[in-house]
C-alpha cells in the first residue's frame, strides 16, 4: 500500500488495511515530529480513533464512500466541532460548537480528521512560526521554512505525517508551501470550497484548497471537500475535478510569465528559479503544447488586494480573546484594516470586474499561464521574525509576488514542484487559468506529473515519520527519476 490518499482509500475499500491502522499510524508519526517538522497545533488523538473504528464498522458493514477511514488533517483556520480555531494567535480560544462547511463535507465522504496544522498568526504571512506554537520547519531542509500561510499542511504532507491536507489561500499561501515542499497545491476557483460558517473569507480573497504528493490526491480531496453552503456569498458552478486528473489535455497555448504584478517594493526573482521554471516550460513544450512569452496586463491590481487583506484581518483580530496578545505587526495591519475601510474598501471591490477583464483579455488567446511560484528557495527558519512590520512586508513581496493577484480575481491556480536547488531546496511553478477552469489545470498538471514523477522523490523526515531511517538531516531519498 502506498502512503497517498487514493492508495489508503483504495486499500481500505479492498480490506487491505484497517481505519485504526492508519490512523494511529499518522498520530505516532506526529508525535514523532513533534519536536523536529511541528506541523500541528491540535491533534485528535482520542476522538481519531473513536472514529476510525466506527469507519471499520462502517467499512466491515459494506459501506464505500470516497474517503471512508482515511486520515487527513486540516489548517487551524477552519473549525472542527470540539476544538478551538485559533489561526496562529495565542491565548485561550474556545471550543466550536459545529464543523465548519468543508470539514463537514469531509466527514460526509469518510474523512478522519487527526487534527489541525499550524499557520502564522490570522495567516498573514508566508512563514509559519510564531510564539503560540514555535517554528514549523521544512521537512526537505529543517533549517529553512515550509513557507505559509498553509505550512502546517505542507510540512505535514511532505514528511508523510498524512496523505493530504487542507490549506487556505489568501496570497498564495497553498501554492508558496506548496512550492516550498514539493507538494501539488491548489488554490480553486473562489467559493469551490464553501468557507462557511463565514459567507466569504477576507472579503473574497481567501479559498480553502488541497495540499498533496500527487495530482490525484489533490484532486481527491478538492471533490471530497468542495461545494456550498446556502449562506456563501460565491457559488461556482459544478466541475469535474475527479475524471480531470486522468484525461490527457488537448494541445494547449501556454503564456510563460516571468514579471509581476506592479508592487512598490523592488522585485527580483532568482536566476535559480528563472531557470526552474524555463525548464517546466520547456517540458510542456516537448509534451506537444505552444509556450509563448506573454504578461498579463495586471494594471493597478495591489490596489484592489491591500484594503481586502488589512480588513480581512481587522475581522479577525476581533475575534481574538485577547489581542493584547497579538504580534505588534497584526495590530499594525488591524490599524490599516481600519484606514482602508469605509469607501476605500468599497472602491477596492468594485474594481474587481475591470480587473478581471484586463487581465483575462489574455485568455482569448491562451488557455494556461505559467508563472514561478515564488522569487526565491525556501528562506530559512527565523528570518522574518524580528523585523517591523513595514520591513516584513517589503521581504514577503520580494519573495512571494506571483501568487497574490490571483486571489483579487477569484480565479484557479495550481502549484506543480519544479525541482531543487543545488543544495535541496524545492521550488515550484503555478499553472494559472480564467474562471472555473479547475479541471483543465488539473489535467495539465497530471500530465506533467506523468511526465516527471515528481512523487517518487520524498525528504528524509518522511522515512524518519514512518521510522524508516534515522534523526532529521538535510537530504532526501529517491524511488525513481527526480523531478
Amino acid at each position: 500500500m502506498g502512503d497517498g490518499l487514493t492508495d489508503q482509500a483504495r486499500a481500505l475499500a479492498d480490506g487491505d488495511v484497517s481505519s485504526r491502522m492508519l490512523v494511529e499510524r499518522a498520530l505516532e508519526r506526529i508525535e514523532r515530529t513533534r519536536a523536529t517538522v511541528n506541523a500541528f497545533r491540535r491533534v485528535r488523538a482520542e476522538a481519531a480513533l473513536a472514529e476510525a473504528d466506527a469507519a471499520d464498522r462502517r467499512l466491515a458493514a459494506g459501506e464505500r464512500l470516497p474517503l471512508l477511514g482515511v486520515p487527513v488533517a486540516v489548517k487551524d483556520d477552519m473549525d472542527v466541532a470540539g476544538e478551538p480555531t485559533a489561526f496562529g494567535c495565542p491565548g485561550r480560544f474556545p471550543p466550536k460548537r459545529a464543523d465548519s462547511e468543508a470539514v463537514r463535507r469531509l466527514r460526509a465522504t469518510g474523512a478522519v480528521i487527526v487534527g489541525k496544522t499550524n499557520t502564522p498568526e490570522l495567516g498573514q504571512w508566508p512563514f509559519t512560526e510564531g510564539p503560540a506554537f514555535g517554528v514549523t520547519r521544512n521537512p526537505w531542509q529543517p533549517a529553512h521554512t515550509p513557507g505559509g500561510s498553509s505550512g502546517g499542511s505542507a510540512a505535514a504532507v511532505a514528511a508523510g505525517l498524512v496523505p493530504a491536507a487542507l490549506g487556505s489561500d489568501g496570497a498564495g499561501s497553498i501554492r508558496i508551501p506548496a512550492a516550498w515542499t514539493h507538494l501539488v497545491g491548489i488554490k480553486p476557483q473562489r467559493g469551490r470550497i464553501s468557507t462557511w460558517p463565514d459567507a466569504e473569507a477576507f472579503r473574497g480573497i481567501t479559498c480553502d484548497g488541497p495540499l498533496a504528493r500527487t495530482v490525484a490526491d489533490a484532486a481527491l480531496l478538492l471533490h471530497a471537500a468542495s461545494g456550498s453552503h446556502a449562506g456563501d456569498l460565491h457559488r461556482p458552478p459544478p466541475v469535474d475535478l475527479l475524471s480531470a486528473a486522468g484525461r490527457e489535455p488537448r494541445r494547449l497555448r501556454i503564456a510563460l510569465s516571468l514579471r509581476p504584478a506592479f508592487a512598490v517594493v523592488r522585485q527580483r526573482l532568482d536566476p535559480v528559479v528563472r531557470a526552474a521554471t524555463v525548464r517546466t516550460a520547456e517540458r510542456l513544450a516537448a509534451l506537444g503544447h505552444e509556450v509563448v512569452e506573454e504578461e498579463p496586463r495586471y494594471g493597478l491590481i495591489g490596489l484592489s488586494f491591500v484594503p481586502r487583506s488589512m480588513a480581512g484581518i481587522r475581522d479577525w483580530v476581533g475575534r481574538v480573546p485577547d489581542p493584547t496578545l497579538l504580534d505588534a505587526r497584526t495590530r499594525v495591519n488591524a490599524r490599516g484594516g481600519l484606514l482602508l475601510g469605509g469607501g476605500v474598501l468599497r472602491a477596492a471591490r468594485a474594481a474587481e470586474g475591470p480587473l478581471r477583464r484586463r487581465a483575462g483579455e489574455l485568455f482569448g488567446r491562451f488557455d494556461v499561464v505559467l508563472t514561478p511560484t515564488t522569487a526565491v528557495p525556501p528562506p530559512r527558519t527565523g528570518e522574518l521574525a524580528e523585523l517591523s512590520s513595514h520591513r516584513t512586508d517589503a521581504m514577503m513581496i520580494a519573495a512571494c509576488p506571483y501568487t497574490w493577484p490571483w486571489n483579487v480575481l477569484g480565479w484557479p491556480g495550481v502549484n506543480v514542484p519544479a525541482g531543487f536547488t543545488a543544495d535541496g531546496l524545492p521550488m515550484g511553478a503555478q499553472l494559472l487559468g480564467p474562471a472555473n477552469s479547475e479541471p483543465l489545470l488539473i489535467s495539465l498538471a497530471a500530465q506533467l506529473e506523468a511526465d516527471q514523477r515528481w512523487y517518487e522523490r520524498w525528504p528524509d523526515t518522511a522515512g524518519a515519520a514512518a521510522g524508516r531511517s534515522g534523526p532529521l538531516s538535510a537530504g532526501c531519498r529517491s524511488t525513481g527519476p527526480t523531478a
